[in-house]
This record gives structure tokens, sequence and C-alpha cells, in this order.
């Protein structure tokens, strides 16, 4: 298969229509979603609830104190563009407000939305990284086959197998990430994913790295889907080629790390993490307002130790 011409994917979503216009939604995120409380929220709140904090004109009473009042989480949700498209394309402009009735069609239609626009945003990672021609095809035509659901009526929107979709979009980014670390040697962690870090850490799907001392290696073509990085210390390691779908990167440290050449990274893992003016960072991912401008005096400068055998 040849890869897609530009008039055949003319259509194909750019990570620029998949942000988040804010004002142009009835704040389906502070509504739709519940949650309990914890180190991210300050209060529980059961789904389909508007926030106590929620203003009559849909905005935020304390949206520039978000995370002293004890709110960090909301301000790393994204919808990817779901809300705008909710608010103004299914539902005309009329706010569950006005219509109470829509109320329960708009939040579920939101909750589906926003899942195919994130599967979006990482297909479009995913055709812009493909080394074969028909690996990309695969991204760009699937992308089409979600991108026609997302773009389906409400009644066809909430009958959608989102499931199969997800499954489908998995697939896809699993050739890929296999396609771009081919290029490096992963073998080096060993048959079991361990590395000569330290016998327990282990860098493999899923891993534990809570807290890891990571600070300046090179993680080059390391799978790290789904791994849990909370707190760990990435400050100066290369993540190149890193495959970082779904892990976990909350309070992780990334001054100075290098992520721009990272697989799947998603803007709520970016807000989550903790970083500075020195962390590279994807092209289409903006730097966090809430991360340090500088870089602190004690993040490393540079790699200093690789997990590889060659460069990379």
């Amino acid at each position: 298969m040849k890869p897609p011409t530009p008039s055949s994917t003319a259509n194909f979503p750019v990570q620029g229509a998949l942000r988040p216009d804010c004002p142009q939604c009835f704040a389906l995120c502070c509504t739709a979603f519940g949650f309990a409380r914890s180190a991210d929220f300050a209060i529980d709140k059961p789904p389909a609830t508007p926030c106590p904090n929620l203003a009559a004109d849909f905005s935020c009473t304390i949206h520039d104190r978000l995370r002293p009042r004890g709110f960090p989480g909301c301000t790393v949700f994204d919808c990817f563009g779901a809300g705008q498209a909710v608010s103004q394309r299914l539902f005309g402009g009329i706010s569950w407000r006005d219509n109470p009735d829509s109320a329960a069609g708009m939040f579920t239609a939101f909750k589906v939305l926003r899942q195919l626009h994130e599967m979006l945003w990482l297909l479009g990672q995913a055709a812009a990284r493909a080394y074969g021609p028909d690996t990309a095809g695969d991204a760009y035509s699937l992308a089409a086959a979600v991108r026609k659901v997302a773009d389906s009526g409400l009644e066809d929107l909430l009958a959608a197998d989102v499931e199969s979709l997800h499954r489908q979009v998995g697939e896809t980014l699993r050739v890929v990430s296999e396609e771009v670390r081919a290029g490096y040697f992963s073998a080096a962690y060993g048959d079991a994913g361990s590395s000569s870090l330290h016998p327990r850490i282990r860098l493999e799907p899923g891993a534990d790295l809570a807290g890891a001392d990571l600070r300046g290696l090179v993680l080059c073509g390391a799978d790290l889907r789904g791994a849990c990085l909370i707190g760990a210390d990435v400050r100066g390691a290369d993540l190149t080629a890193t495959d970082l779908l779904g892990a976990d990167l909350r309070d992780a440290r990334l001054d100075g790390a290098d992520l721009a050449g990272a697989l799947f990274l998603t803007p709520p893992q970016v807000g989550a993490a903790r970083g500075s003016g020195s962390t590279r960072l994807p092209e289409g991912l903006a730097r966090p307002g809430h991360w340090a401008a500088s870089v602190p005096e004690d993040a490393p400068t540079g790699p200093r130790k690789r997990l590889d055998r060659r460069d990379c």
C-alpha cells in the first residue's frame, strides 16, 4: 500500500483541531465526570453533577487557584476538543442548564467523544512516526474510520462500538511502536526486561517505577507503556523512541529530560508531570503553565549512563 496522498488525507485531524475551546463548551468536564477526594481533588463529586466551583456562565470560580486549593487534577485534564464539539455541534449550543432533559445524553456523548478524539490524537502521532508506508497507511485509514464515528450524529455516536475501535487503535499503535523502537538496542534490557540499573528496576510495559532514580539515563527504545512513573526522577534522561502510551507521569521530575521523540505522549501526561524550561517536548505539546521556567540547580545537564550497548 502506498502512503496516502495529501488530497486523500485532507480531513485527517491535526492536533490543533483536537484542542479544547472552553468558552464554546458547557463545562462538561466539570459536570459529566465524578471524582473522589484525593491528592488530585479536594472534595468528592459524583458524576453528572456540577462542581460546586462552577459559575453560572460555566467558568471556574477558582481557575487561577486550582492547585493551591487542592484541585491539580482539574489542571491536567484535556478533552481533546470533545467539549466544544458536543456542546455546539451535537446539541446546537443549548446547554444542559437551559434544557435539563439533554443533560444525560450530553454527558454520555462527551465521554464517548473524548475517547474518540484521544484516539485521533494518538493515531496522528502514529502516522507521523511510522517508518513503513503500509503502517502509515493503516494509521490513516483507521483514523478516517474513527473520524467518521466522531463526526456522526448523536444516535450513531452513542451506538458506536468504541471498544472495538480501542482494540484496533491499540494494535496499530503497538505495530508503530515496535517499528520505531526496532532501531534501538532494547534487547540489552534482558529477556525479562531487567536493566543494569538495579535488579528490582524493570523497563517493561506496566513496570512499577514509582520513585525510581532514572536521572540522566538513555532510555531510547524502551517500552514503558502503562508503566507507573509516579514521582520518578527522570531529570536529564533521553526518552527518544520510548513508548509512553498510558504511562502514569504524575509528579515525575522531567527537568532537562528529552521527550521530543517520545512515543504517544499526551497533554494530560505532560500536565501531571513536573518539568521546566529545559524539558524538551514533542512538537504540538505545550509547556504547562505550572512548570518552572528555569532549570533547578540540582538538575542533571545530560545523560550519565546508557542502558543500551550502542548510541541511540
